[in-house]
């Protein structure tokens, strides 16, 4: 080999070790480069107990693996052995490998809840065991789950039959594919929509699972989703909540959380957890009691969208008294600050706006420390920052022309330190917009703005700010003590995130987008500054690579396994091609260099793609019962963009490559500890049929019926492996023996019948490759891999089950070529 020849590998392997890298890089973003877990533990205070309910003979002999119970702990549970339940019914459907017993953070924080009302309202929580099944991998038990949580419905709806007020209908709460197993009960035939009345999933992946490994796994998810689009009319009267858990959650992507274009109308909501207003704040009782879907429906938008610092108010009096013996203050500057300190006398701040109508647009203001019993009278938009540092509001004036004043009640504070703020200003003077660099600039360009601040607020919108991910600086120069708090503003999805810098001088965020934004939004994504007054901030944005990265592997890590395979389908093709010219067969690594290429797999598949966008060749496409392109329905889920396929196909050369370097390292090991305590045997030839062979098939067969089919693959792959382990050593140990032959005949030291045996295997070997060089079917079988490549890509990339259809395909024929 030449130095040329030389030097490839070397640039092969730099070039797919820095690809590998990169994907590296990615999962860490996705892994570990989150923020902190600000969660805290539930506790109990009375060792829970979870009382088994008898099912109908003819359900529990239908449903044997499955069990429905009914959570308590202490006195409580004591009281409802007897079932004398009185209570308002909600289910909690477990997800993948769950536990019915994950019902005890519900429960046990609903019961302390009960107590502080004096059991004015209360819950029963009851728990469906589904014996911790793996739904999330074979969806084969997902509609059996279904009919199961249907019937435990109506086990629990007469338990209340003899009662007084008896419910009608019950509450779900359903977690991860818990909540798809809830949405799956309005599929069913004989099921009536009215016994559900609220639905509330956490983490649920309602749009397409995370990994579709089979295909009643993908057939479930279209059932559903067809049913929730077409029957959205007949779904008024559910109210639906599905929750997400942001970027901590990264076996659940949140955009994956989101229920599916359920515009059509106005009873679901999805949201992202970190941009819940008071997340620790506890749902409203009326949202579950109340048979008004409109009401439960703004019960949770007053919960989790709005919470106008608040409870719930289902008609807000449009007049309050003001009462108490407290000064009255009229304040006409357009800018008022007061701080006070141990103030002993309650006040009211009197804001008239007709002065400012003409002038300013909107008015702003705060409340630092959250002091207590501060009240805005006027207009009810007043919201937390989950910061817990400020409550702010603000008011566009013109949505409120017949308002004359603003009214702020502040009590009496012994002992209370605090600073109230307010400023009318106008929109386009505390507006600036700033373009996000583009996703290839990698962090070397970057866009600044300076703002010299005189006011409390200010808005920077992005403009191009769609799938793009960014990191934010923030440099604040001012002498003031005050945290910067810094709020993005996503307007198509509630997915906001909230940022308290801790060095208020120095800040950095990051922004990445949940869902994509929609082609029909233009509206622009903003970045709230919560400011100080006299200080001048320096904004700059760039983009981040370590964050693409992370966003690439979040929302496309499951097709690897497909581009992977593609890759080494591909090299697998080449393999064959230079067996045939040449009879020998090449080196993995250096044959997937060679043959691995984009080129040949992706133009094909974007162009047919491209001409899928129109109606003649749909309705071509249709007619041949062809399947839809994955990159199509990716597409107009918002989920794909340019070159990312391209991306993804280096990524999963980058991933084949190593692999392959990998194996061969730990195959030649191996192979050396095997020849170091095992001494080979000689060869011989291997039959295709053998009764040892046909007792290992039985047993493998006895034990996937027993067991499941994926133990007994992995036997099969360690036997093989075994195999493949046991023939390199007999290999390298002839190879071995014939150099050490080959050396002493050269000086005439060895006799002609010690040779023979490595003769006889040399002769064996060139037989067998002669006759498979020869076969009708190699060059089909060579040629097959590419076709199979790209339908691979076209087709198996969001139902990851196809893939071995097409290896064992091309496998197939070329176990024909040894007999044809």
């Amino acid at each position: 080999m030449g130095r040329a020849g030389r030097r490839l590998p070397a640039l092969a392997a730099l070039f797919y070790g820095a690809l590998a890298a990169l994907v590296l890089l990615g999962v860490r973003d996705v892994m570990f480069l989150y923020e902190e877990n600000r969660c805290s533990m539930t506790y109990m205070y009375e060792y829970p107990e979870y009382l088994k309910i008898k099912l109908p003979k003819k359900t529990a002999r239908r449903y044997p693996a499955y069990e429905l119970y009914l959570y308590g702990e202490g006195n409580y549970a004591e009281e409802n052995k007897n079932l004398l339940l009185t209570g308002i019914p909600v289910l909690f459907l477990p997800g993948n490998a769950g536990s019915y017993k994950q019902v005890r953070s519900l429960g046990s924080i609903a019961l302390r809840k009960a107590e502080d009302v004096d059991f004015k309202y209360h819950f029963n929580f009851f728990s469906v065991n589904f014996n911790e099944e793996l739904v999330a991998l074979y969806g084969g038990s997902l509609q059996r789950q279904t009919k199961f949580v249907h019937e435990c419905i109506k086990v629990i709806l007469k338990l209340y039959k003899d009662r007084e007020f008896a419910p009608s209908s019950v509450a779900i709460v359903g977690h991860s594919m818990g909540g798809l197993v809830a949405r799956a009960l309005l599929t069913l035939k004989n099921f009536k929509p009215e016994l559900i009345n609220l639905l509330i999933t956490q983490a649920t992946p309602h749009v397409a699972p995370v990994m579709p490994l089979d295909k009643y796994l993908t057939d479930f998810y279209t059932a559903v989703n067809n049913h929730w689009i077409l029957k959205a009319q007949d779904l008024r009267n559910l109210t639906t909540l599905s929750v997400a858990g942001g970027f901590r959650d990264y076996q659940v992507r949140s955009g994956l959380a989101f229920l599916p274009r359920l515009s059509q109308h106005d009873s679901a909501l999805s949201v992202v957890s970190s941009a819940v207003p008071r997340a620790w704040a506890s749902t409203d009782h009326l949202s579950i009691i109340t048979e008004d879907p409109k009401k439960r429906m703004s019960v949770l938008n007053h919960h989790f969208v709005r919470h106008p610092a608040k409870m719930y108010e289902e008609n807000p009096e449009a007049f309050t008294h003001l009462t108490g013996a407290f000064n009255w203050i009229t304040v006409k500057a357009s800018k008022w600050t007061y701080s006070v300190y141990n103030d002993s006398d309650g006040k009211y701040f009197s804001f008239p706006l007709a002065s400012h109508r003409k002038s300013y647009s909107h008015v702003y203001c705060e409340n630092s420390m959250l002091l207590r019993g501060v009240f805005i009278h006027g207009f009810a938009t007043s919201f937390f920052l989950p910061s817990s540092l400020f409550k702010v509001v603000m008011l566009k004036l013109l949505d409120y022309p017949s308002l004359s004043h603003i009214v702020i009640q502040v009590p009496p504070a012994v002992g209370n330190k605090y600073t109230l703020g307010c400023e009318f200003f106008k929109e386009d003077s505390r507006t600036v917009q700033l373009p996000v660099t583009h996703i290839f600039s990698f962090g070397f360009s970057s866009s600044k703005i300076l703002l010299n601040s005189t006011g409390l607020l200010y808005n920077v919108q992005l403009q191009h700010f769609n799938q793009v991910k960014i990191l934010f600086k923030f440099l604040r120069k001012c002498n003031q003590r005050k945290p910067s708090v810094y709020r993005l503003h996503i307007p198509w999805s509630y997915e906001d995130s909230i940022t308290v810098a801790k060095v208020p001088s120095l800040a950095e965020i990051s922004a990445k987008l949940h869902i994509a934004q929609p082609h029909s939004d233009s509206s622009l994504p903003e970045l709230n500054i919560y400011s100080s007054p006299d200080c001048q901030y320096e904004v700059i944005l760039k983009t981040s690579l370590l964050q693409v990265l992370g966003q690439i592997v979040r929302f496309h890590a499951g097709a690897f396994p497909v581009y992977i395979v593609s890759n080494i389908l591909l090299t697998y093709g080449g393999q064959l091609s230079t067996l045939r010219s040449t009879g020998q067969c090449s080196d993995f690594s250096l044959q997937l260099v060679r043959t691995a290429k984009p080129y040949k797999v992706e133009p094909l598949i974007s162009i047919v793609v491209f001409l899928l966008g129109f109606n003649w060749f749909r309705e071509i496409w249709e007619s041949l019962s062809l399947p839809e392109v994955d990159a199509a329905v990716l597409s107009s889920q918002d989920a794909w963009f340019p070159l990312v396929s391209l991306i993804l196909f280096l990524f999963g050369t980058g991933i084949a490559y190593w692999s392959g370097v990998f194996f061969s390292t730990s195959l030649r090991l191996f192979s050396s500890l095997w020849l170091t305590l095992i001494r080979p045997p000689e060869l011989q030839k291997d039959k295709l049929i053998t009764p040892s062979r046909l007792c290992g098939m039985i047993s493998l067969a006895l034990v996937s019926w027993t067991t499941c089919g994926a133990f007994a693959v992995l036997i099969i792959y360690l036997q093989y492996w075994f195999k493949v382990l046991k023939g390199h050593s007999k290999e390298t140990s002839q190879n071995s023996s014939a150099h050490t032959v080959k050396a002493q005949s050269s000086v005439g030291s060895i006799p002609e019948a010690t040779q023979s045996p490595s003769n006889s295997k040399t002769s064996a070997e060139a037989a067998n490759i002669l006759k498979l060089t020869q076969s009708k079917l190699l060059k089909i079988a060579a040629k097959v891999p590419l076709p199979l490549s790209v339908a691979m890509l076209a087709f198996g990339r969001m139902h990851l089950y196809r893939v071995p259809h097409f290896v064992t395909f091309s496998l197939l024929l070329h176990v024909l070529c040894c007999f044809v």
